[in-house]
């Protein structure tokens, strides 16, 4: 039986807030922050790990969204660029600018289909090409949205001999690259905790003890279903259940606030509100270790119609190449998997733009998939299905009738590069429920442990130089700074506070340091150090011998006994191979 999680007990220890939001994805966790620092009640729960669903499996993009221009989308465009340029400023530690070229083979093409696909949201017949014209076209009205404290390079366009010489493995039969900067994020999933405990920190003034302010969030923690109002006559009361333990308890809330994705409609039927809002669609990747990819991209994202007309990227993530994106009609009732026939798509995609190159299925390290929380759809083919995002307000709940009973705002749509913006919208219209004004912006506040962020990387190296120490070299220092940014330095501290040592099997973790992520990160079980605390599975770097020593490791701060700890083993042995077309073979012990 694992321990009792601090998380849990400040909801048990004080079981109301003014507001409950249901969803550990990056929107959800954005609102959670926000209201936290307007000094309002509010918990979060979430009922698998923080980042685990479409927010994990996002393609690493901040970007504006050049294609949504020819859905009509001009306001998302430049709310998306605007957020995309802000996130470099307040998050420089995990939002970093990403040079990307397009190749183009052809220069009029789909000047007179174009506007039929604006019009009707419909491929009409055969795809045809995007050529040069309308890249052009699409690029000046991108950089148009960027003029306002921008701080990005405008787009070039390369005629084919100098678009090879700069990318000599492109297809010889393009005739222009066009080059413009969106940016990336690295490590999404830190992201998001970087997030979640900003809004911790911010109601802990108000409290009196552990778990216990004003802002508390746990995962692994997931609502069962409304019960009534509550007893004090404002608000409703929700059944939840500890996902670990098995325990059920209750918890009021006066507004509820459904960010829970493409699950939407799921949670308020749960709720006792039927709605009918979500249709998503669901979007594969690949990640390949292959360094003839990795050396053909220079360092740039790919960007790039394919023959079908899909966008679709190839881009290289430290060592790593990540190629995507698929976008097909999700089955709810089935696991989000990347498929045989994705894996050949992705093949052929990167032959379309890189002949020369084969690539095999064994250089293929990791796959993930995720259902993006889009609106329903209908008739529309998913490509063409708006990423913008609205929020719908409804009540009574179920079992909860008349007067009193808790007000619903869920939210529809939503992409990870306006999560911010997202996040100040939903605070907006909860704190207009409760009567209560915004105290403060998140436009310029920075996020977590990209506050004093090094500028440059001489500033890097100099930071990296001033925290390392006996034991301690520049290369796990630097691991620490990428890992959590500036907060890296309350993480030396503890590990310098008592001996330490490397694991055998990865020098990027220690003990320490998973003893600190059990204390201070709300782990539930061991897949979430391999594919959220870390990158390691992201990598392919995760072996037998680091499962057995990292839950021998965590066994003392999470209550794991000699049956849990296997039981944790072979739990993430499944779910890399059921989700991420991983196998790992554990050591006999």
């Amino acid at each position: 039986m694992p321990l009792a999680r601090t998380s849990v007990q400040g909801l048990r220890r004080r079981p109301h807030a003014k507001v409950l939001v249901i969803g550990g994805g990056i929107n959800g966790v954005g609102t959670f922050r926000d209201l936290a620092l307007q000094g309002v009640d509010v918990a979060l729960v979430e009922r698998g790990d923080y980042c685990q669903g479409a927010s994990g499996a996002s393609s690493h993009m901040i970007h504006g969204g050049i294609r949504y221009l020819e859905n009509g989308e001009f306001r998302l465009v430049q709310e998306s660029v605007v957020e995309r340029n802000r996130l470099l400023r307040i998050a420089p530690h995990y939002v970093k600018p990403l040079q990307t070229t397009i190749p183009i083979f052809s220069t009029f093409s789909g000047v007179l289909s174009a506007p039929l696909r604006f019009l009707t949201h419909k491929q009409q017949g055969k795809p045809k090409e995007r050529g040069a014209f309308l890249i052009k076209l699409g690029l000046s009205m991108y950089d148009s949205f960027s003029r306002d404290g921008g701080s990005v390079p405008r787009h070039k366009f390369a005629g084919r001999k100098r678009a090879l010489v700069e990318l000599p493995m492109l297809h010889p039969g393009i005739k222009y690259a066009a080059t413009y900067f969106d940016a990336s994020v690295h490590n999404p999933e830190r992201l998001t905790l970087d997030v979640l405990q900003d809004g911790e920190r911010a109601g802990k003034a108000n409290g009196t003890g552990p778990g216990s302010g004003t802002a508390r969030a746990s995962n692994y923690l997931s609502v069962q279903s409304v019960t009534g109002v509550s007893n004090t006559g404002t608000g409703s009361t929700v059944q939840l259940r500890d996902e670990l333990t098995g325990e059920l308890f209750d918890f009021t809330a006066d507004v509820i606030v459904n960010t829970t994705g493409a699950w939407v409609d799921l949670t308020n039927q749960a709720l006792g509100t039927a709605s009918a809002f979500m249709g998503g669609t669901k979007g594969s990747h690949i990640v390949l270790d292959h360094p003839g990819l990795l050396e053909a991209c220079q360092g740039r994202e790919i960007f790039f119609e394919h023959t079908d007309g899909r966008i679709v990227l190839i881009y290289p993530m430290g060592d790593r190449v990540l190629v995507g994106t698929t976008d097909v009609d999700a089955d709810m009732s089935k696991d989000a998997v990347c498929t045989d026939e994705e894996i050949d798509y992705f093949f052929d995609l990167i032959g379309h733009v890189f002949p020369a190159i084969t690539v095999q299925r064994d250089q293929i390290v990791y796959t993930f998939s995720g259902v993006r929380p889009l609106p329903r759809h209908d008739a529309t083919q998913p490509g063409f299905v708006s990423r913008d995002y609205r929020i719908e307000r409804h009540t009574p709940l179920a079992g909860a009738p008349g007067a009193g009973a808790a007000v619903v705002l869920s939210l529809v749509g939503g992409k990870w590069t306006t999560f911010r913006a997202l996040a100040e919208h939903m605070t907006n219209d909860v704190l207009a429920e409760l009567g209560t004004p915004r105290k403060v912006s998140t436009a310029k506040l920075a996020i977590g442990g990209g506050a004093g962020f090094p500028a440059d990387e001489a500033g890097v190296q100099k930071w990296i130089k001033a925290h390392m120490s006996a034991g301690r070299d520049a290369d796990r220092t630097a691991v620490l700074l990428t890992r959590y940014g500036t907060r890296a330095e309350e993480v030396i501290s503890y590990l310098d506070a008592g001996p330490d040592r490397l694991l055998r099997s990865t020098r990027e973790l220690s003990v320490r340091e998973l003893e600190f992520m059990a204390g201070h990160e709300q782990i539930g079980h061991l897949i979430d150090v391999l594919v959220r605390r870390t990158s390691l599975a992201f990598r392919g770097l995760v072996t037998g011998e680091l499962l057995h020593e990292i839950s021998d490791v965590l066994a003392a701060p999470l209550g794991w006994d000699a049956a849990a700890k296997a039981a944790e083993i072979h739990r993430a042995q499944e779910v890399l191979e059921r989700f991420h077309r991983v196998q790992i073979h554990s050591l006999v012990v």
